[in-house]
This record gives structure tokens, C-alpha cells and sequence, in this order.
């Protein structure tokens, strides 16, 4: 075993990374070179011993949209647990950063790891709004900066792509099944598999990434493609037509079992076999004797209407007969509104024909580069749509491709540091902060509410001044009838603090979030923006304004 293979323990003892899942890419050298180049200037400068405070937040919610979901805390967790530069990455340095820099700064490299950073963190799965810090990190002015780049590389994507699939639950509500077909289309296949966790995080029911069923135990669903059906041309390339009665286990001819039912569908479904598919009858009763208890079968190769369905109903009533249920289609271009209200009348038409109650519960899929519009535009048509299969929209997040998490130095050996812009929305916020969650009496989120760490926490009941912190007039009290204090302490004294929850409670803990926003904060459409986004208190907002003015260069005019 390799030291890529192995992580310390808080107790000094090492372990099969493998056991947690760990990503073998994510490392110290997963980072910026500056980072590295920062690192050396600091030790030269004799700052081993500064401890510092970051914050990372981003600034504005992706989308359009009112709202984020913080995503990507356990895999920051498994980075600080296994930070360790290894031989190999210690000789590259030595190789690769400019000469003359002394071998014992490599030598304390070599001996960097995370057990005197502690890591502050909202839930992952918890609603999230721009400028609060999702992540606070306290440590050494070095180690904390060289975790930069990799904890925002973790948090970045994990939380746009959680907050893409829940904004595709809310869409497609609550009673419609979601997989994700992206991976084909993911930015390579970190990008693949992160895709798949963070969906399902956000909301979706399945993925049809195998690896991904197989790393995070996430239900993994799919059918079959076109080429299948095209790989046939005629019944007689049938090698294989009988399957064994459910029941009885008498092995029965399948095909003639279709071409009957077939025969008599095309009179209620009022469809001529002629104009139908042979080929695409023969895959479909090749596929059904492969998987008859999992028959879920592609109509749109040729003609939905004049030759997916029929065929489809006549594979499914031969299954029927010898003892199975067929699961549904799958419809992957076209008018898909048209076209899954026309299945669905034909499934209940085939019901009440051949008095077979469960084809009205057949499951319609729907795939073919759906987004959040297409939904949105299917919901207003009346669809009759119970799946949709969603890949490059999802994965790719084409609507906004990164959300642009920052992390920013705000404190060093108990000094605040701020930093300034033209730009007032690039001002930092400085000092070690604590954030607060105010609700109101209906159990909904008002407001986030930032204090300095020596501030008492807002109580139940009480007026609290809450401040926009760059614009004066904007400022209102605020009684809160549930406070929640948003920062919990995951990593300290090298090792983790808190019970992680799994990925199932991580999706529930989503949903129970988005719960506790008004409806109008989280409509598609010109969203209610969430108050000012986030507050300061009184006394932060003070501190604020009374460092920026220490550290603004004055003009002079002549």
C-alpha cells in the first residue's frame, strides 16, 4: 500500500483511505502554485506561528434564484483527515518551484498536516445564502492557506450542482420520479460521478452511473438505447423466443404470444401492424425475455404512434400472459407532451380492452435534453409524464457553469482584516464571525444575521437590530421567534467533531431546508429576494465602517 493509500487517524495511526471513499485526486497538490509559493514567502518571513481565520462564501446565488444548497463538507473533511505532502510530492517541488529555496522549508512541508486547523460549518444539505461563510477555517496562517484551492474546488461544484437538481425537484414536484443521465456529458468523470452524488443530494431519485450506484449506494436505473432496437431488422433474427412461465415454469413462446396480441391491439389502438416496426418488435421481445420482470422499453426509434406503442403493449401483454408485469416506455424526442398523453390514453385503453388494471400504472420516461423551461413548459401542457431522465441541463449546470465560492483571510494573530474595492460587493467582511439563523412565528427563515464572536447570540423574543453592512438607511428590528445557530465545529485537534450523516440524511436534511422558505423565495420566476441576502449586527456593521476608514488611503486633490 502506497502513501496515496493511506490517511492518519487522530491517534497516529494509519488507515485504508479506500474505506471512506476517499478521491485519490484530491491531495495537497490538487491546488494553485501559489498557494505553495504564498506558503514559502510566509515561512520566510518567520510567520510559522501567525494563526489565522478564513472564511469561504460565495457572493451571489446561482440561477437566478433566491437560494443555494451547501454541498461538499464531507469530502473537506476526508482532505483535512488525509493532508500529507508524500516523498514523491516533496521531490516534484524540489524540482518544479524556483531554486534556491532552503530544504527545510520542504522539511516542514513534509511535516504539515491538519491537526491544529479547526473547521466551522453550517449542515451540508442546509440552505445557504450569499456572504454568509458556509466554512470558517482557524489555524495556522499556513496550513489554512494552502487548503484554500482544494476546499473550494470541493465546495464549488457540490453545491452548484445540489442546488441545480433541487431547483428540478421543485419543478417537477414532489410526485414525479427524477434520474440523472449526465455522465456522458459531465466534464470527465469527476465531474461524472460528483454529478451523481450531488443530484441525487438535491433531489433526484437515481442515476444511471454505475460507479456511482456503487460508491455512494445510490439507486441506479436505466433501459436501453436506440442501437438496441436498430440491431434488429426482422423476427427472424429472433435466435431466442421462449420464456418460462412466472408460475408454472412452462417455457412458452413469447413472440407468438406478441404477434396474437398485437393483431388485436391494432383495432383498439386503431394502428395498422403494417405500418409497424418488425424489427423493433423483435428487440422489444428480445429485451422483454432477458428482463422480464424489468421491461422498460424505448418507443420513439421509428413512430411512437404507429409503431412504439403497438409493439410495446403487445410485448407487454405476452409478458402478461405468462405471469409478468411489464414496468413502461421510455419517450426520447418528439412532442413529449403529445406523445406521453397518447401513451397514457393507449395504456388505459389497453386496460379496459384486456381487463389488465395495473397498464394504466405503466411509467412514462421522458428524456432528450431537458431542462428547468421544458419542465416548467410540460407542466403548463398537462403531460402525463411520471419520470424524466435529465443529463446535460443537470450535469453541466448550462445555466451558470460555476458558483464562484471565495475564501478570504479576515482575521490574523486576533487582528480583523478587511479588504477593500471599488466594487463594494468585493469589500470583505472582517473578524471572526458567528452566523444566526432568525425564523419567524410560521416557522419560516427571515433572515441571516452575522455577529462579531464576542457578541452574545440574538435571543427568542428579543429586538434585534439586524443592518444591511454597506448601505445605512437599510436596517430593521427583528423579533425572532427560533433562533438557529448556523456554525458547528467538524474538525479540531485532528479529527472529526461531528457525526457525519450519510448521504440518504444529507438528501432529507435538503428538502427539510427548503421547507423553511417562503414559497415566493423559491418560485423560478422573479423569486422574493431573501431580505438583504445577509445581516450584520449593530456592532459588526460599526466595526466594519470603522476599519474600512483605518485602511482607506485618503486622496488629496490639487
Amino acid at each position: 500500500m502506497n502513501d496515496r493509500e493511506m490517511s492518519c487517524n487522530s491517534g497516529g495511526q494509519f488507515m485504508d483511505r479506500g474505506r471512506m471513499n476517499q478521491n485519490g485526486v484530491v491531495q495537497p497538490l490538487l491546488t494553485d502554485l501559489y498557494q505553495i509559493t504564498m506558503a514559502y514567502a510566509y515561512w520566510k518571513s518567520g510567520k510559522i506561528d501567525d494563526q489565522a481565520v478564513f472564511d469561504l462564501f460565495f457572493r451571489n446565488n446561482p440561477f437566478h434564484g433566491e437560494f443555494t444548497i451547501f454541498a461538499g463538507l464531507e469530502e473537506c473533511l476526508k482532505f483535512l483527515d488525509s493532508f500529507h505532502y508524500s516523498q514523491s510530492d516533496i521531490e516534484y517541488l524540489k524540482q518544479t518551484l524556483p531554486e534556491g529555496i532552503e530544504n527545510e522549508f520542504f522539511e516542514y512541508l513534509g511535516n504539515l498536516t491538519a491537526h491544529d486547523v479547526t473547521l466551522y460549518a453550517i449542515d451540508e444539505g442546509t440552505v445557504a445564502f450569499p456572504r454568509v461563510p458556509i466554512i470558517k477555517i482557524e489555524g495556522p496562517l499556513i496550513i489554512v492557506q494552502l487548503l484554500e484551492t482544494t476546499l473550494l474546488t470541493l465546495v464549488n461544484y457540490a453545491s452548484l450542482m445540489a442546488t441545480n437538481a433541487a431547483r428540478y425537484r421543485m419543478v417537477a414536484g414532489k410526485h414525479v420520479k427524477l434520474l440523472e443521465f449526465g455522465l456522458r456529458r459531465a466534464q470527465g468523470p469527476d465531474g461524472g460521478l460528483s454529478a451523481s452524488k450531488y443530484s441525487y443530494t438535491g433531489g433526484f431519485d437515481g442515476t444511471s452511473n454505475v460507479l456511482a450506484g456503487k460508491l455512494f449506494n445510490i439507486p441506479v436505473k436505466g433501459t436501453h438505447a436506440h442501437a438496441y432496437i436498430t440491431s434488429f431488422s426482422s423476427l427472424g433474427e429472433l435466435k431466442t423466443r421462449l420464456l418460462k412461465h412466472k408460475q408454472t415454469g412452462v417455457m412458452e413462446d413469447l413472440l407468438e404470444h406478441a404477434i396474437r396480441h398485437r393483431q388485436m391491439l391494432s383495432h383498439v389502438l386503431d394502428v395498422s401492424t403494417e405500418e409497424s416496426s418488425e424489427g423493433e418488435l423483435a428487440a422489444m421481445v428480445s429485451y422483454a425475455i432477458a428482463f422480464p420482470d424489468g421491461f422498460m422499453a424505448l418507443v420513439d426509434t421509428y413512430d411512437v404512434k404507429r409503431s412504439g406503442l403497438l409493439n410495446f403493449s403487445a410485448v407487454a401483454l405476452a409478458l402478461n400472459d405468462l405471469g409478468y408485469h411489464a414496468l413502461g416506455i421510455r419517450i426520447d424526442s418528439g412532442d413529449l407532451a403529445y406523445l406521453s398523453c397518447l401513451a397514457r390514453e393507449a395504456f388505459e385503453k389497453v386496460a379496459e380492452r384486456f381487463k389488465v388494471p395495473w397498464f394504466n400504472k405503466l411509467t412514462i420516461v421522458a428524456s432528450n435534453d431537458i431542462n428547468e423551461d421544458t419542465i416548467l413548459s410540460l407542466n403548463e401542457q398537462g403531460h402525463k409524464i411520471d419520470c424524466f431522465g435529465i443529463g446535460t441541463h443537470l450535469v453541466t449546470c448550462q445555466r451558470q457553469p460555476a458558483l464562484g465560492c471565495v475564501y478570504k483571510l479576515v482575521e490574523i494573530n486576533g487582528q480583523a482584516r478587511i479588504k477593500l474595492s471599488q466594487d463594494v460587493e468585493k469589500v470583505t467582511m472582517p473578524g471572526n464571525k458567528n452566523a444566526y439563523r432568525l425564523y419567524s412565528a410560521d416557522g419560516h427563515a427571515l433572515i441571516d444575521l452575522l455577529q462579531k464572536d464576542t457578541e452574545q447570540p440574538p435571543a427568542v423574543g428579543q429586538k434585534v437590530l439586524c443592518r444591511h453592512p454597506f448601505q445605512e438607511s437599510k436596517r430593521a428590528y427583528v423579533i425572532p421567534s427560533h433562533v438557529e445557530s448556523l456554525y458547528k465545529i467538524y474538525w479540531q485537534a485532528g479529527k472529526i467533531c461531528q457525526q457525519l450523516p450519510t448521504l440518504e440524511q444529507v438528501r432529507e436534511k435538503v428538502q427539510i431546508s427548503l421547507k423553511t422558505l417562503r414559497n415566493d423565495h423559491k418560485r423560478t420566476l422573479n423569486p422574493t429576494p431573501y431580505k438583504v441576502k445577509v445581516a450584520v449586527s449593530d456592532n459588526l456593521y460599526n466595526f466594519i465602517h470603522d476599519l474600512w476608514l483605518q485602511n482607506a488611503p485618503i486622496g488629496e486633490l490639487s
